[in-house]
C-alpha cells in the first residue's frame, strides 16, 4: 500500500503566517490532486504549547534564527508559531481535508522540538507514525507539505530509516532556505530516497 504523508500544511508556515515558508501556499494545489491517487493520506500537525522552549521568546537575550543548546541538541530558535489551539496551527482552509484518515500532533513536549513527523529532535519518543502506517501495510510513503529543508527533509529521513520505500514530492514542498534543501535533497539520495514530482503519480 502508499501512503501520502502531509506534513504540517498550516497556517502559520503559509503567507502571512508566524513563520512562513516563501511560496508555501503554491503547494496546496498540487497536494489536493494527489490525495486521490493514494490508497491512504496522514498529516501531522505542529502543535506546540505558548512556552516551547524552541521559541526564541523562551530565551531572553537570543535572537530569532539563533542557535542555543537545548537539553544536549542543537537547537535553532523560531518565532512563536503553531500554538495549540490557535488560527496559526489550524490547517489551511484550502486542504482538502476529507481524505486524511489521522492526525499525528508533534512539538507538543515544550522541552524538546520536533521537526519529523516520526520523533522528536532527539528520536527520545515516537510520535506512532510509523507503528500506525505499518498496521496499514504500508510498503511506500510519499512526502509533501512544509518545510522542505526542515520538517519534510526529517520526516523522509526517519520515514527511510524505518524501512519504508520513500520518496520526496519535489513539487509539493517549498524550503525555507534553497541551499538548505539542496544539501538535503542530496543526502536523501545517499540514503536510498527518491525525489519526484507529482507527474509521476498522475501518469
Amino acid at each position: 500500500m502508499r501512503a501520502l504523508l502531509l506534513i504540517d500544511i498550516q497556517n502559520d508556515f503559509l503567507p502571512g503566517g508566524a513563520l512562513a515558508v516563501p511560496h508555501g501556499h503554491q503547494i496546496i494545489p498540487v497536494v489536493n490532486q494527489l490525495q486521490p491517487h493514494f490508497d491512504l493520506v496522514v498529516a501531522t500537525q505542529d502543535w506546540h504549547p505558548a512556552h516551547h522552549k524552541s521559541f526564541a521568546s523562551q530565551h531572553p537575550g537570543e535572537s530569532v534564527f539563533s542557535s542555543i543548546d537545548l537539553h544536549g541538541l542543537p537547537q535553532v530558535l523560531w518565532p512563536d508559531h503553531c500554538v495549540q489551539g490557535t488560527t496559526g496551527a489550524d490547517f489551511s482552509e484550502a486542504l482538502e481535508q476529507r481524505q486524511i484518515e489521522a492526525i499525528f500532533r508533534k512539538g507538543t513536549d515544550p522541552e524538546i522540538d520536533s521537526y519529523s513527523g516520526f520523533y522528536d529532535n532527539g528520536h527520545r519518543k515516537s510520535t506512532g507514525l510509523a507503528d500506525y502506517l505499518r498496521g496499514k501495510q504500508v510498503r511506500q510513503v510519499f512526502v509533501a507539505g512544509l518545510a522542505a529543508d526542515f520538517c519534510v527533509y526529517f520526516s523522509v529521513q526517519d520515514a527511510l530509516r524505518e524501512g519504508f520505500k520513500t520518496f520526496l514530492m519535489e513539487d509539493a514542498t517549498r524550503p525555507i532556505n534553497a541551499e538548505g534543501f539542496e544539501k538535503a535533497k542530496l543526502e536523501i539520495h545517499q540514503r536510498g530516497g527518491k525525489i519526484i514530482q507529482s507527474g509521476a503519480i498522475f501518469s
